[in-house]
């Protein structure tokens, strides 16, 4: 069992023709997916091997994972369509979190389409069956699909797509080659972001383009989902659209929270008032503000270690009761607490 994982240093740009005018309502995430593998770019050393298998006829079972919007649906779909090409929707079954993937669907869907062999075919490339989301899986679903794998790998090849690679069973893992997606790197990102703003013809500042790659994560399906809301709803593309857009905190707002958490200078009641302010103002989300007071505290070198340990226990532990819904504005003044203790 083979493990390729991507690397930054081996990333380029592949040339991607301009979309034609029939995708021009297409989201943009399904307008400038790939088509082909030749289309395929970011995880260079993950294509190779994947057109290396393909070109030997020696395609085995995957099983891709890794964080979401990192390119695995998309290099699975693109890989289909470069073997199958005319025959693509006859020779591959996909399922997705939409469909039911219960035991049922594995012996009768599953099985009833990798059991019939495809007639007057003149090549031996097997059927294609793409399990997007596997990790949602039941574990009888799991179980029952094993022994097929085995059972019908003449015939069909099965590839298992999910976010935590840890959710499927070892059985399954041990019967495919594991593939794993990182995320991308800000550079492709970045680049890509630019391609398509000239394809769409968008005013792009240097600032928007850096903010589309900052709340971006790795993530590319959610670069081009903020991208088109971005562009629909403001003529030029530069942080402050992106961060308005989106409703993400904005990294100046950030340092000034930060900088009234720390001052030892004001009082607890005149902190929570003030970050009460802000969230009202802004309009931002108390777990996103969260989230990004925790990103900008890692990078103060004004903090003792000891009392940023202590803080991030604290905010772990504020964002853990607000997932289980717990009242904001208690939450807000736990977390002004936790900064006030720690500089007193």
């Amino acid at each position: 069992m083979t493990d390729a994982s991507s690397t930054n240093d081996d990333v380029k740009m592949a040339t991607t023709p301009r979309p034609d005018a029939s995708k021009a309502t297409l989201p943009w995430v399904e307008k400038y997916r790939p088509q082909s593998l030749a289309d395929m770019s970011g995880h260079e050393d993950i294509i190779r091997t994947i057109q290396r298998m393909m070109d030997r006829n020696q395609l085995p079972h995957m099983l891709l994972h890794g964080p979401a919007g990192t390119g695995k649906t998309s290099m699975v779909l693109a890989l289909a369509k470069t073997m199958y090409k005319a025959k693509f929707k006859a020779m591959t079954l996909e399922l997705n979190a939409s469909d039911a993937r219960g035991i049922d669907v594995v012996r009768e869907q599953i099985k009833t389409f990798v059991s019939v062999k495809q007639l007057f075919s003149n090549s031996n490339q097997p059927k294609l069956v793409i399990l997007d989301e596997a990790d949602n899986m039941t574990s009888a679903a799991q179980f029952a699909l094993r022994r097929m794998i085995e059972q019908y790998a003449a015939n069909a090849r099965f590839c298992l797509i999910c976010n935590y690679s840890s959710k499927i069973i070892p059985a399954l893992q041990s019967r495919c080659t594991k593939l794993r997606f990182a995320p991308l790197p800000e550079s492709f990102i970045e680049e890509r972001i630019r391609f398509i703003g000239t394809s769409e013809g968008l005013k792009m500042e240097d600032d928007g383009a850096k903010a589309l790659v900052n709340v971006s994560k790795g993530d590319m399906r959610r670069v081009l989902n903020i991208m088109q809301t971005t562009s629909m709803a403001h003529d030029v593309i530069d942080a402050a659209a992106v961060y308005t857009a989106t409703g993400i905190p904005r990294p100046d707002d950030i340092d000034l929270a930060l900088t009234t958490l720390l001052n030892k200078g004001t009082t607890l009641a005149t902190k929570i008032q003030r970050l009460q302010e802000m969230l009202k103002n802004q309009g931002y989300a108390m777990e996103d503000m969260l989230q990004f007071l925790h990103e900008g505290l890692s990078l103060r070198t004004d903090i003792e270690i000891k009392a940023r340990l202590v803080l991030n226990t604290n905010l772990a532990d504020i964002d853990w009761r607000l997932k289980q819904g717990c009242n904001e504005r208690i939450q807000l003044a736990a977390v002004a607490g936790a900064f006030h203790k720690v500089r007193l």
